[in-house]
């Protein structure tokens, strides 16, 4: 059986490309010398494309947007390492009937663990008590006392799979449970906000697991993070783009909410040096689901995506956006 070609723009992990290296020619754009001269060989005939956010390719980026999409009159695939997929202008592969796969479900519980596990450590402080045995302080004096879950509402700013495990996890700590998304869930038993900034009043706990992109750029700003208020905790484990970042310094800053966790930030990996410098807030580098055993699920999922598509079995995880059967297809 021949192989067709897949283009991987940028440095996927070993298992992805082992894995689709069994089904397909691979065209890794990054180690070409001359990768435009290989985008004009390869782009007349090209169906498939194998890509992934920044944080799981070493660091590199190419988005796929329009202009890279046009390049490819015969493309039908992006299958892409990650289960959100701002990297990819998804409105124009839906246009032009190219579906978009992404890795969801695989890394849920593990992302709900760090997200809970950062919002202990921040209103605990326990990366800081840590610190302060280490540096010998203990054998002067005890830790100072910290802020307490205790009688706290949690407000989840995007209710889906990731938010929905989340949810759980507070429940079992004792918290009450609110959500704000684009519309109320019938099968969601905790109240629903249309306005985010009315939730961030009611709560004060905000975590935030809503998809990046340009729809949600700022979406937690002053307004939102005054909301809060004084005694407020933001978590973030979505995308750093979600929170405006100087508007959140400035609120750490001026104690206008308490703390902050952050999985998440708009540069990566550049950090504002203001939030390293502030000792009360819990940073860390991305590691929402960086465990062996979800990363691994995760990159077995693109290859399964891609080869049940290049068989006519269709994408076994099609982004909302460009839904499977397409093009009049029906599902095999």
């Amino acid at each position: 059986m021949a192989q067709d070609d897949l283009l991987t723009p940028v440095p996927l992990p070993r298992l992805v490309q082992e894995g689709l290296a069994k089904r397909f020619r691979l065209i890794k754009l990054w180690e070409e010398q001359d990768p435009e001269a290989v985008l004009a060989a390869i782009a007349p005939n090209l169906r498939f494309i194998a890509t992934g956010v920044p944080i799981l390719t070493e660091g590199v980026s190419r988005p796929i947007d329009a202009a890279f999409l046009a390049r490819f009159p015969k493309l039908e695939l992006v299958a892409n390492l990650g289960v959100g997929y701002d990297n990819i202008d998804v409105a124009a592969c839906a246009a032009r009937g190219v579906v978009v796969t992404n890795t969801p479900d695989v890394l849920t519980e593990e992302t709900a663990d760090t997200a809970f596990g950062l919002l202990l450590c921040a209103i605990r402080q326990l990366p800081q008590a840590d610190r302060y045995l280490r540096a010998g302080k203990w054998l002067d004096d005890g830790f100072p006392l910290t802020a307490s879950l205790r009688g706290r509402t949690m407000g989840i700013v995007g209710l889906g799979r990731i938010g929905r495990a989340i949810a759980r996890r507070g429940e079992a700590f004792g918290l009450k449970i609110a959500y704000h998304g684009r519309r109320p869930q019938t099968d969601a038993p905790w109240p629903w906000y249309e306005k985010l900034e009315d939730m961030a009043r009611a709560c004060d706990i905000l975590m935030v697991a809503i998809p990046g992109g340009p729809s949600t750029r700022n979406l937690i700003d002053a307004p939102i993070l005054d909301a809060l208020g004084p005694q407020g905790v933001l978590i973030n484990i979505a995308r750093g783009t979600v929170v405006d970042e100087p508007a959140l310094i400035a609120a750490l800053r001026e104690g206008r909410i308490l703390t902050a966790g952050l999985d998440v930030f708009a540069h990566e990996p550049n950090v504002p040096s203001e939030l390293i410098a502030m000792d009360h807030v819990v940073l860390l580098p991305h590691v929402g689901s960086a465990s062996h055993a979800t990363r691994d699920a995760m990159s077995a999922l693109v290859v399964d995506n891609a080869v049940s598509f290049a068989a006519g079995c269709g994408p076994l995880t099609p982004v909302a956006e460009t839904p499977w059967p397409s093009r009049g297809q029906a599902t095999q």
